[in-house]
Order: structure tokens, then sequence, then C-alpha cells
């Protein structure tokens, strides 16, 4: 078993380089391009094959986290609990700080990784609503002894039967991928560090929602699949496919100033979008 779970991390940890290399940094290009492209087949391919080779374990690995031992040790209950809400809803408050704080304080960078944070976290917990609500898969303290228990729809109805694939785990990737993405075209010096923290801790909250029996280890595979493939996407969107979209001049136009009566009151105003700078535009 200690093979199996050391596998599982280093699927996790190979989920966002096999992603990343569908999106190589670059600078936007000035004609559009594809969202999608023919690599994404090769990618979602590697990402169902990450899921089908750990599925076979899911239910030993859900009884090695679940030993007493473990779960008795106050360390790792504390850091699942943490990890677990700083992916949710710690990914969504701080997202919306990111914006608000940008707009605020005029700080366009803050703003842009808040608003692309929440546009990607927007398609991955879409995405996973639909999965999780068709899918119908009982989770782990359903019954360990019945890894493959699906049914149609029912996700929609119980909770309970929402366990296919992991939301929170889906949530840290996406913002991850996101936040990763953008960064590095400002700072490609900072990647490498930036780039293992972010990941590294989205992959602490897909290892906690184990822990605590919330979802089996496949769940917590194609989560971090599906997260990091949608803030790939959107950063996508964003620098290559439509760098001067309406999301962009809608959502970066505001402004939130601080009012001279004092810094408990804001003014609220629209910059004009002929003066917003395209996205990715030299500064």
């Amino acid at each position: 078993m200690r093979f199996a779970l050391a596998s599982l991390v280093a699927i996790l940890a190979a989920t966002a380089p096999a992603a990343a290399a569908q999106s190589p940094p670059s600078q936007p290009a000035p004609a559009d391009k594809p969202l999608f492209t023919s690599f994404d087949l090769v990618a979602l391919a590697s990402f169902t094959a990450m899921t089908l080779a750990i599925t076979p374990a899911d239910q030993d690995l859900a009884n090695t986290v679940q030993d007493s031992i473990l779960q008795k040790n106050t360390w790792l209950r504390r850091s699942a609990a943490v990890v677990r809400e700083v992916a949710t809803p710690g990914s969504v408050i701080i997202g919306s700080t990111l914006y608000i704080v940008g707009r605020t304080g005029g700080n366009e960078r803050m703003a842009e990784i808040g608003l692309h944070g929440l546009e990607a976290l927007a398609v991955g917990g879409g995405v996973t609503f639909l999965l999780k609500g068709l899918i119908g898969r009982a989770r782990p303290y359903m019954g360990v002894d019945n890894p493959r228990n699906f049914g149609f729809g029912r996700g929609f109805a119980d909770e309970d039967y929402r366990s296919f694939p992991s939301g929170h785990t889906v949530m840290a990737f996406a913002a991850a991928a996101a936040v990763t993405q953008t960064t590095d075209r400002w700072w490609p010096n900072a990647t490498w560090y930036i780039g293992p923290a972010l990941y590294g801790g989205a992959t602490l909250a897909g290892l906690s929602r184990m822990y605590n029996n919330k979802h089996w280890a496949s769940d917590v595979v194609m989560g971090a699949a599906i997260g990091t493939f949608s803030g790939l996407k959107v950063m996508r969107y964003h620098t290559e496919t439509n760098p001067d979209n309406w999301i962009d001049r809608t959502f970066l136009s505001i402004s939130l100033p601080i009012d001279e009566r004092g810094p408990g009151a804001l003014s609220f105003s629209l910059i004009p979008a002929a003066a917003i700078r395209p996205l990715g535009a030299p500064r």
C-alpha cells in the first residue's frame, strides 16, 4: 500500500506538467488562436489513463488513510482541515479579495490574478457539478468495500453520491494553474517556486479529502486533471485565443478608488474601454 500511496502522489505531481505542456508560456499572438487544440486529445487520454491506473487501488488506499493511527494523529487532522478550507472556500475568498483590492488600489496585475483565478474556479466548478450529478458515485464513507458504486443522475439529488470528481481538488488545481500561468507572464524566473508551491498545496488539498474519507483516490486524480485543464484553458483564452475579450474589457475597467471622505467610503466609476490596455500588451 505504501507503493500505491506513493504512486498516487506521483500521479498528482505529474498532472500539472502534463497539462502545462499543451500551453507553453508565450506572448499573446496578434492573430486569434483556437481555444482547443489536437494536443488536448493527448492530454485527455493521459488524464484518463492516470485515473484508470489508480482506480484498482481505490479501496486499499481508502483503508490505508483511514487507519486508526493516522486518524488519531492531531497534526494530520488539523493540517487536513486547514488545506481543505484553503481550497474551498479559501480559493474563492482569496481570488475575490485580490480582484477587489486590485481594483480599489489601482493594482492592475493583482486584479488580473484575482479575476482569472475566479474564472478558472467557475469553469472547473461548473464541469465538476455536472459530472458529480451525472456519475453519481458513492463516497467512501457510504461503503469502502464498494468503490464502483455508481448511479446515473443520482448525484444531483444526494450529496452522498457526489464523489467523482473531487470538487476541492478541482478548485485547488484550477487556482494553481491560473495563477501560475498569469504570474509567469510577468515574472518568468519566479515560476520555479510559485508553481511547485501552488501545485504542491493543491496536491495536499486532494490528499486531505481522502484523509477525511470524502473521496476515492481516482476522484482526486481526475479532480487534479479537470482543475489544471480549466486554469490553462482560461489563460489560453485570455492570452492567445481572444486577448481583447469582453471579460477583461468589462471587469478590468471597474475602478473602486478610495473616496476622499475617508478609507471607509468607496466611489464607483467605469474607465472607458478604450483606455484599458489589452491583456499582455507592453506596459
